[in-house]
């Protein structure tokens, strides 16, 4: 069944999405927030990272908390940041337009997982310039888990598969040069993982166009961060910002390319 076969079924699960969408982005902000922190995220209750007070269900609803409560704590009365409405409201468009793109299927599924492990890491590398392997792991597993529900071939399969080991292989082969030639490192090992999975869910001409756009925005990143005196800059935000827009937004693109080459215009990301 397809949400677009019937205007109520889309309005409620628009409706639902946006709701899961912001619970799911309440909770990766935690869970980015106690990586950072070196604390436990599988236990353990959320608490006012000011004066640890315990937090109710009624202080834990994605934004209406937030607003009920005049971003403040209600024990302690410490401003509590603006991040937290922000990230709940940004995942939950996430989600919704992960739907719309993909509709009730697993293949909507597996790219959620994928954007939720890019949204983690956006927030972990802004905070720390770290990287998780865990987000690498979870969007590998759910890839390879949908395989037998996405109808694709073997031939695109292995694409695929070609694509992220070229691509992290390249970025690794250049990074190490780089450093010679800078005597520093110029990209973190968090990063050329990432564009290797990156590679894995877009395929090789999708993966093409991510790179060149993170590239741009982490230009324009940096240009923006100059003032501040910071040399090191995270290039993960660039990556998933770049990934998560060819994923959702790049299929015609990518079918313009594949037209030009003579190839078609598959969906890369199926």
């Amino acid at each position: 069944m397809s949400i677009y076969e019937y205007r109520p079924l889309l309005i409620f699960c628009v409706a639902v999405a946006a709701c899961l969408g912001a619970v799911a982005g309440s909770f990766l902000n935690c869970v980015a927030w106690r990586i950072v922190h070196n604390e436990p995220f599988v236990r353990g209750r959320s608490r006012c990272p000011h004066c640890g007070h315990v937090l109710s269900p009624a202080e834990l609803i994605p934004v209406f908390s937030w607003l009920i409560q005049r971003g403040r704590c209600k024990q302690c009365g410490a401003r509590i940041s603006i991040r937290y409405p922000v990230t709940e409201l940004v995942f939950s468009l996430v989600t919704v337009l992960c739907l719309l793109r993909f509709d009730l299927t697993v293949l909507c599924l597996r790219n959620l997982v994928f954007l939720g492990c890019l949204f983690l890491l956006t927030l972990t590398d802004l905070d720390a310039m770290i990287i998780p392997d865990g987000c690498h792991i979870a969007a590998i597993v759910a890839w390879l888990a949908a395989l037998p529900f996405v109808g694709m071939s073997r031939g695109a399969i292995l694409t695929h598969v070609l694509a992220g080991i070229a691509l992290g292989g390249g970025l690794l082969l250049i990074s190490l040069a780089m450093d010679r030639i800078l005597g520093r490192e110029s990209m973190g090992g968090g990063d050329i993982k990432l564009m290797a999975v990156v590679g894995l869910y877009l395929g090789p001409i999708g993966a093409m166009f991510a790179l060149v756009l993170a590239c741009v925005i982490g230009l324009l990143f940096h240009a923006l961060r100059r003032g501040d005196g910071a040399r090191a800059f995270p290039f993960g935000p660039s990556i998933a910002v770049a990934a998560a827009a060819m994923l959702l937004f790049g299929a015609p693109l990518v079918a313009w390319y594949r037209g030009l080459l003579g190839q078609g215009g598959n969906d890369p990301t199926a």
